[in-house]
């Protein structure tokens, strides 16, 4: 029986796919301009380190960017979260370099909901992400960093639809 890749060999290969037009433009510093974009998303999909930890890789929710120049967002959601219970999210992305037509950046923010951090309640965050809009689609793809026992890492894949121009 033909084996499926893993969720991060396919992550991988996505990447390789847009070299070519990577490539074909320069990396750098993104001109910081304003713009005005709405953005809808359905929640995350998930793809655990841990993978022995029996984690939640489905965190299906809703959520909202909103593009006010061509470096940063604001960002604000719910979703149910790794650890089977519902967490709320607010952040701004700050992405000021590109590979291409690739965004490179962090978000900073909060989140609360997973039980094992400051019991529920609100924690400060900073996770690396690389974005790549085209037209009215786009992902975030977020490399969430694991702490101690209390959240787990993974690579966080978020699709996203523009409502708003």
């Amino acid at each position: 029986m033909k084996q499926l890749p893993s969720l991060r060999q396919a992550a991988c290969a996505a990447l390789l796919a847009l070299a070519p037009a990577a490539q074909a433009q320069t990396a750098g510093l993104i001109e910081n301009r304003p713009l005005s974009e709405t953005w809808l998303n359905a929640g995350f999909y998930s793809y655990h380190f841990q993978r022995d930890k029996n984690l939640n890789d489905s965190n299906p929710g809703l959520g909202a960017e909103y593009r006010f120049s061509t470096v940063a967002s604001a960002t604000a959601g719910r979703f149910y979260n790794s650890d089977r219970a519902y967490s709320n999210y607010l952040g701004v992305y700050y992405q000021p370099l590109h590979v291409g037509p690739l965004r490179v950046g962090a978000v900073i923010g909060g989140f609360n909901g997973y039980p094992k951090m400051r019991d529920g309640g609100w924690f400060p965050a900073l996770i690396p992400t690389v974005s790549y809009e085209y037209q009215r689609v786009g992902i975030n793809l977020a490399i969430v960093p694991s702490y101690k026992d209390r959240l787990y890492g993974a690579l966080s894949f978020q699709l996203k639809l523009k409502v708003f121009e």
